[in-house]
């Protein structure tokens, strides 16, 4: 009867964006222990400058440990990875003497790593061990019992450079003293300070280590000075000879100086009476002597063909060769070179052979070579490593000469690059083309998503508004012409997506819409402009009957059951219709909002029907204000009644608990209840003054309820999330709820989940100043909201009260591993269970033989009602 405010974004993008904040909240609370941790760390981490012996470090270690959690009972085990060693650096115990005393000190690993303690040396993995794990362990022959049994044990390894290098271990043996998660970390994060303490250790002696090192090398180095000096003088040498090099690469002389002068320079680094260079030609297919020097042979050689000799060699190797003449035979022998040209073959004359290849553009363009014919004159490497330095220098002189004829084939390539050149940006045009193709498609589909609905691809209300514009339009023009115009709301929809989840939700979506067009002309158009609410634009009509025939037709398909998480399920619509009546005041906007207020009076007429607009739909809203008025008039007079719902055991059927409901006896209406009330409230803004009202009556109700011995059982007060949002509200909750009559422990407050979900910071802020009145706090309409279970740890919550559609879908196997998972989370939290909604006694005895204890609803009792100061009747 009551319209929800309209939204342009889906209930499934809400709900991921609800959750994504509450787990951020969630995160929040859990970063303020964080920081109190992390000064904790800080102050062990300074413990490695301060102290001087181990035993002290870890000491301090126990003195800061045991501030957040009890670690009376604390040792640290260090296992040496090259010895297999385990030391005991600290050791407290109340029961156990130290280790060193109880074992010989050779049999002391052995018997530690046997234990529990080598259990986590071995896994590398934190081991929260209580009584029945311990023995599990010693059954399962993975541990040998050692020392007294503990009530609870935690040990956590100590790994450095990844590898286990002991472990840190606190144990409770009182029954009161427990650990849990947060223990863990903070034993983890304190694990790995002293991991870091250690490499730190070790870092120390590997740069001792290195210190020893370095003055072996600085001795090593003294030696080598003098070796230097001389390489110094050397290097001065060389240094002249290159840069007489370099001039000559500069100068203008001809080719026979410019390789003499080349030849003076070499020979004043190394004997070379025997010299000669060998380039290739631009095809690579001859070989040439631009300088040759010999004392055999003073003649110069001609250009040939490349073969299999000696410059070859070097060439396809590109790498400096220094070969003896025992070496140059055996590549005859092997038939590496000279196997074609025998009669260019000298290696009989040779004593030693260098050659260096010569880069030139990158490449291996020829050689320089230098030999010996005798004994009396030997090549060493360092021969070899001088020669192969001054080579590069002489490439490049050679590099430069060639650059000029290099020029010149570059122009003659000019033109077939250009060719090249201009196939390319033909290609690219064609990819330029393709792309501008490319992106009319994505500007295409852009338009098409800023105009249809996301998950249906039905035109939404911003395309659909455009369309009934243009309808407008025509009417006024060609009056004869008339449309209509029906807004469709699913009766279900939120059902669904509160049992079944949001991607079932989705899935109804899509298959109504589907049923929708089969239903509709192809001229007609079909929006989706809400969560469940579809319209349909019916254009170029005859009569009203053409509508309510499409009417039916819709309400027919919607009918049939949808197939939805392995099971069927029924919806139904709502439809509201308005027609066009070519008045020039009917506007878009005017037009929707009649075919919505019809479509709300179907909903109060029973769902699954349709209803055509008329000015009755005016009359109704009017109605609801009067009603909403009358409401305030009602509250503030006193009229609102209360009645009570009992709470009972589910195996001995007797009230535990009472649940206060409001009611108002509504001079035209008859008895309104509380459901209806929360909601006309709701839309007038009185749901915090509803809620205090219900506390002062349960006062004006006390000395009744005192006279039949009713006055000490519990209450369970159902208080709205807007009490929360402000500090105002929050003070007027916690006065109204200190002048109550009752004792605070008697009174549960419960708190909606879907609010705590939505606004979860204000929840836990208003928990911790209620907690202070005493008063017991809860969740109702729990697994509504999907809200996380890590929630529960952190919230001062007593008890939880679960969504009544748990107990209404018994005959579902999930719904029943879904509550077993609920039972055993309360029980795991030492939380009190209530089940909303046992409307049978099937469902009562189903509930039980799962474990639950705590029920409410039809089948559990009567309304109690207080109808006069001395008279309790059951209604």
């Amino acid at each position: 009867m009551f319209r929800e405010e309209s939204t342009q974004y889906s209930q499934y993008e809400v709900g991921r964006m609800q959750k994504r904040i509450a787990r951020l909240r969630s995160l929040a609370l859990k970063y303020k222990r964080a920081e109190v941790t992390q000064n904790m760390l800080l102050e062990i981490s300074n413990l490695a400058a301060q102290v001087d012996t181990p035993e002290a470090f870890y000491s301090g270690i126990h003195r800061s440990l045991n501030v957040l959690l009890h670690a009376d009972n604390f040792y640290v085990a260090l296992l040496n990875n090259d010895t297999g060693i385990l030391d005991i650096p600290l050791f407290l115990d109340e029961k156990d003497p130290h280790p060193y005393d109880s074992y010989p000190r050779e049999e002391l690993s052995e018997t530690l790593v046997s234990g529990i303690t080598g259990y986590v040396l071995r896994t590398g993995k934190y081991l929260l061990c209580d009584e029945p794990k311990f023995n599990e362990l010693i059954a399962s022959k993975q541990i040998v019992s050692r020392g007294a049994p503990c009530h609870h044990w935690l040990g956590v390894p100590i790994k450095v450079n990844n590898a286990v290098a002991g472990v840190l271990v606190v144990q409770s043996y009182s029954p009161s003293i427990s650990f849990n998660e947060m223990d863990i970390e903070l034993m983890n994060f304190v694990s790995h300070h002293i991991s870091g303490v250690m490499e730190r250790l070790q870092h120390q002696e590997q740069l001792e280590q290195a210190i020893v090192q370095r003055t072996k090398e600085l001795s090593i180095a003294y030696d080598k000075l003098k070796q230097e000096v001389f390489e110094r003088r050397r290097a001065e040498r060389l240094q002249r000879s290159l840069f007489e090099i370099a001039d000559l690469a500069t100068s203008n002389i001809d080719s026979e100086i410019f390789y003499s002068e080349l030849h003076r320079v070499i020979s004043h680094l190394i004997p070379a009476q025997n010299c000669y260079i060998a380039l290739l030609n631009q095809q690579l297919t001859h070989i040439n002597f631009p300088f040759y020097v010999s004392q055999a042979n003073s003649s110069l050689p001609v250009s040939r063909k490349v073969s299999d000799g000696l410059t070859e060699y070097v060439i396809k190797a590109r790498r400096p060769l220094l070969l003896h003449n025992r070496e140059l035979v055996t590549l005859v022998e092997a038939g590496e070179i000279y196997n074609q040209t025998p009669k260019l073959s000298c290696t009989d004359d040779i004593y030693q052979w260098i050659g260096i290849p010569l880069f030139i553009h990158g490449q291996v363009r020829g050689a320089l070579t230098i030999y010996s014919l005798s004994m009396t004159q030997s090549y060493q490497k360092k021969d070899l490593e001088l020669l192969t330095f001054v080579s590069q220098h002489i490439a490049t002189a050679i590099e430069q000469k060639l650059s000029a004829e290099t020029l010149k084939n570059s122009y003659e390539q000019l033109e077939e690059k250009v060719l090249e050149r201009t196939q390319a940006l033909a290609m690219l045009n064609q990819d330029l083309e393709n792309e501008i193709a490319h992106r009319r498609k994505v500007e295409q589909q852009l338009v098409h998503d800023a105009n249809h609905d996301t998950l249906t691809g039905l035109p939404n209300r911003s395309m659909f508004m455009e369309r009934l514009s243009q309808a407008v339009k025509h009417i006024r023009r060609h009056s004869l012409d008339r449309f209509a115009l029906l807004f469709i709301d699913l009766d279900r929809f939120k059902l669904i997506n509160d049992t079944l989840g949001h991607l079932e939700g989705d899935r109804f979506l899509i298959e109504t819409s589907s049923r929708l067009k089969l239903c509709i002309r192809d001229n007609d158009t079909l929006a989706r402009i809400g969560g469940d609410e579809f319209v349909i634009l019916l254009d170029s009509i005859k009569g009203t009957d053409d509508a309510e025939e499409v009417a039916e037709r819709v309400l027919t398909e919607l009918s049939r059951p949808y197939k939805l998480a392995n099971q069927h399920f029924i919806s139904g619509a709502s439809i509201g219709i308005a027609f066009s009546h070519n008045h020039k005041s009917d506007t878009c906007e005017s037009l929707l909002r009649d075919a919505d207020a019809a479509m709300y009076q179907a909903k109060t007429n029973g769902k699954g029907c349709y209803v055509i607009y008329d000015d009755e739909s005016h009359k109704l809203i009017n109605k609801d204000v009067k009603l909403e008025l009358e409401l305030q008039n009602a509250i503030s007079n006193h009229e609102l009644l209360l009645s009570y719902l009992p709470i009972q055991n589910l195996k001995t059927q007797t009230t535990v608990a009472l649940e206060p409901r409001l009611y108002w006896n509504h001079p035209g209406l008859g008895k309104i209840k509380q459901a209806h009330l929360n909601n006309i409230a709701e839309h007038c803004g009185l749901t915090t003054e509803l809620d205090i009202y219900l506390l002062q009556q349960l006062n004006s109700d006390y000395p009744t309820l005192q006279k039949h011995s009713l006055d000490q059982l519990p209450l369970h007060i159902n208080i709205s999330a807007k009490h929360l949002k402000h500090k105002h509200s929050v003070r007027q909750l916690k006065n109204a709820l200190k002048q109550s009559c009752f004792n605070p422990d008697q009174l549960w407050l419960f708190f909606d989940e879907k609010g705590f979900i939505l606004d979860t910071d204000n929840h836990i802020n208003a928990f911790e100043q209620l907690t202070n009145l005493d008063v017991n706090l809860g969740l109702t309409g729990y697994g509504s909201a999907n809200s996380a279970l890590s929630s529960l740890t952190f919230l001062p919550l007593q008890g939880l009260k679960l969504d009544p559609s748990y107990a209404k879908h018994l005959e579902s196997e999930q719904h029943i591993k879904l509550l077993k998972a609920h039972f055993l989370t309360a029980q795991a939290l030492e939380l009190t269970v209530f089940v909303d909604g046992i409307g049978t006694t099937q469902h009562r005895e189903a509930l039980q033989e799962i474990g639950f204890t705590l029920g409410q609803g039809q089948a559990l009792g009567k309304v109690l009602r207080l109808s006069t100061v001395s008279d309790l009747d059951c209604a």
